[in-house]
Formats: structure tokens, sequence, C-alpha cells
């Protein structure tokens, strides 16, 4: 069973099926890369705008924060959000 959203009818939800499946496996990758681009780019905005005055150094530390999460940027950049 497929779960769909509570506005989506069966219908639309099997169109939507037959669209990715013509898009085929690259076409669908590439929109996954698309999208995933795409996200990284509002975080940044959102963290240049929350942060007008950090420089790029420390916009990118804190996307990779918002990215991994707390433990996992910790373990690997070591602890806290840049200052500035």
């Amino acid at each position: 069973m497929i779960n769909r959203a509570f506005d989506t009818t069966d219908e639309a939800l099997w169109e939507h099926i037959k669209g990715l499946r013509r898009l085929g496996i690259s076409g669908r990758a590439a929109m996954t890369f698309e999208l995933s681009d795409n996200l990284r780019q509002i975080v940044r905005d959102g963290v240049r705008h929350r942060h007008p005055n950090w420089d790029e150094a420390q916009v990118k530390r804190e996307v990779l924060r918002i990215v991994f999460g707390d433990r996992l940027f910790n373990e690997a950049f070591g602890d806290g959000r840049p200052t500035g």
C-alpha cells in the first residue's frame, strides 16, 4: 500500500507515479540531486539571513552543523557553533 497526502486523490497519486516512472532512474536521480542542491542553498541563505556579519567559513561551518546535527558535527569538527 502506498501512503498518499491527505489532499491527493488516488488518481493524482497514480499519475504522479507514472510520471516518475517515465523519468527513469537517471531522471529521478537528477531530480533528487537538484532538490538536494536547492535545499542546501535554502539552508545557506537562512544562515546568512540570521548572521549577516559572518564570513563564508562561519556560514559553511553552521550549514554543516545544521545538516549533520550537533552530535555528528561535534564528533567531526569539535564542539560549538561558529562565533562572530
